[in-house]
């Protein structure tokens, strides 16, 4: 079960740009990739700035956001998921990846399918 989603930030793509020094060409690659993922809200594309670690992307978001995706979730419902408290995790999923938990992440994250 889920609950309210986490607090967070959302940016930008020039300010992802501005805050990995990357050229905006990289920073769309990177969601192409799905090594960042956004959605559009009050009508902007922004990427949650918890997904970025040091300024870059978290390394373990791509992989968990492949197995939310090959889930069958929307990136919308993927971003709401790892914002949202996760009872069988304890807390929010980004921020288990955060704490390096990425496994248990995504072992949670398959049984959703």
């Amino acid at each position: 079960m889920t609950t309210s989603p986490l607090a967070t930030d959302w940016l930008t793509l020039p300010e992802i740009v501005e805050r990995t020094g990357e050229p905006l060409g990289r920073v769309r690659r990177m969601l192409d990739e799905k090594q960042l993922i956004g959605s559009r809200r009050d009508g902007t594309f922004k990427v949650p700035a918890l997904f970025l670690v040091d300024d870059a992307p978290l390394s373990s978001l791509r992989g968990t956001v492949i197995v939310l995706l090959d889930a069958g979730f929307t990136e919308d419902e993927a971003i709401d998921w790892l914002l949202a408290d996760e009872e069988s995790i304890g807390r929010a999923p980004i921020e288990a990846l955060r704490a390096g938990r990425k496994s248990e992440v995504r072992r949670v994250a398959q049984t959703l399918a």
